[in-house]
């Protein structure tokens, strides 16, 4: 199962570990994903989904009808 949001898409970035003595070697950013069960009111089911920290507060902005709907007309999620 691979570490990128179902929603927005933010998947592990590569970066550097910087020591005291400055010397770099490489290393990932993970994104904060959070595996959460959503109820639709629209279609009366649940969808499990596996979204980054940041969809979650748009999701309790929003609600999880209109982000779906939004997602899905934007053509990130079918």
């Amino acid at each position: 199962m691979s570490r990128i949001c179902e929603l927005t898409g933010k998947k592990a970035i590569s970066g550097n570990n910087v020591s005291f003595s400055k010397r770099k070697t490489r290393r990932k950013f993970n994104p904060n994903l959070q595996v959460k069960r959503f109820f639709n009111p629209e279609t009366g089911e649940w969808v499990k989904l596996k979204v980054s920290t940041a969809a979650l507060r748009t999701i309790n902005k929003k609600g999880i009808a209109t982000v779906l709907r939004e997602y899905k007309k934007n053509g990130k999620i079918k």
